[in-house]
């Protein structure tokens, strides 16, 4: 902010099922964004206000569900070429969608420097949260280079022609979907607030060897965002899977591989992983809310429901979803918020 004016302001996202038109209350503020997870292909749309990103993540297996993400404080939204945008002044949303084609990565670098210059001249020069929603994401594109891996190598050149103002890169879930294309969103920030976090127990991805891709995935294992004034905090779990190390652990197993994944993002969250990076705050496994898991194979799904949800409190909002995962031996990703 330029005026030196404090702002009392926060973030927060509620996670609904079916019907999309809920809703909710956001006192003095607005709605920054809603993201649907949809039985078909979806795009970008202003609705209401606000912006939507419908994407297709729900099969017969799996149930629609929508994320809205409010702000305490007034919002505006907008249209930015193919993309829409929200922002309250501390926070901005940003969402677009990549048509399916042959090889990737010029596009998706095209993509993300078109992102990054939107919100740096916005103001927003943080990125706190990105979500990377890859159709085939561990098919062969035209070239026969995994999806992904083609992805990776378009995102990762913008990320280095954007190094000297983007800095450390933020937690990010790389993840299918059941169309062909790619769906981005984030949310950016105001400078000073954020701080990226990796795991003692797992390699940080970026600096993954070559066999898993030309260009290792660009993100963090977390990203702590500060809160406004006396505001709380909120930690961003990026996608977490059963790697230990750089390598995947319990191959073809996907009880280990849950329980693995749990094991993860305890020590992730936990107070002794936070204080090496200053964070000042006592997660346990059980504050993880707004969780997103998604499940390679639809007969592991009445499995991993069921060690999720020992895992977690009954009150637990939590997503399901039947996609594939980022490597072929993944069987199972999760994600979520603690505040």
């Amino acid at each position: 902010m330029t005026t030196g004016r404090k702002r009392r302001g926060n973030i927060s996202v509620q996670l609904h099922r079916c019907p999309f038109d809920r809703t909710i209350d956001a006192p003095a503020g607005g709605v920054l964004a809603r993201v649907n997870f949809a039985g078909g292909v979806g795009g970008t749309s202003l609705d209401d206000g606000a912006p939507r990103l419908t994407t297709h993540m729900v099969g017969e297996h799996t149930e629609p569900a929508e994320e809205i993400w409010v702000s305490t404080l007034p919002v505006t939204a907008g249209l930015a070429g193919e993309a829409v945008f929200a922002e309250d002044g501390e926070h901005l949303f940003y969402a677009v969608r990549l048509d399916a084609r042959p090889v990737y990565r010029d596009a998706v670098r095209r993509m993300y420097e078109t992102a990054l210059e939107f919100a740096f001249e916005r103001g927003y020069t943080e990125m706190a949260r990105m979500w990377n929603l890859v159709g085939g994401i561990t098919d062969p594109n035209a070239e026969g280079v995994e999806i992904y891996q083609d992805f990776c190598v378009g995102r990762a050149e913008a990320f280095a022609a954007w190094d000297d103002r983007v800095g450390r890169l933020p937690a990010a879930t790389g993840i299918g979907t059941l169309s062909q294309g790619v769906d981005l969103c984030f949310i950016a920030v105001r400078p000073g607030r954020t701080t990226h976090i990796e795991n003692p127990r797992q390699t940080p991805a970026y600096e993954y060897p070559v066999r898993y891709g030309p260009k290792s995935p660009s993100f963090a294992r977390a990203t702590w965002l500060r809160g406004l004034d006396d505001e709380p905090g909120t930690l961003f779990v990026s996608g977490t899977a059963s790697i230990v190390g750089a390598e995947t652990v319990h191959v073809d197993d996907i009880t280990g591989q849950v329980d693995e994944t749990l094991r993860n993002i305890e020590v992730l969250v936990g107070r002794e992983n936070l204080a090496r990076y200053g964070v000042e705050r006592d997660f346990e496994l059980k504050d993880l809310d707004q969780v997103r898991v998604y499940v390679r194979d639809a007969e592991h799904l009445p499995l991993v429901r069921d060690r999720v949800r020992a895992a977690l409190p009954a009150h637990t909002r939590i997503a399901w979803f039947n996609v594939d995962v980022c490597r072929p031996d993944l069987l199972v990703e999760i994600e979520g918020v603690c505040r």
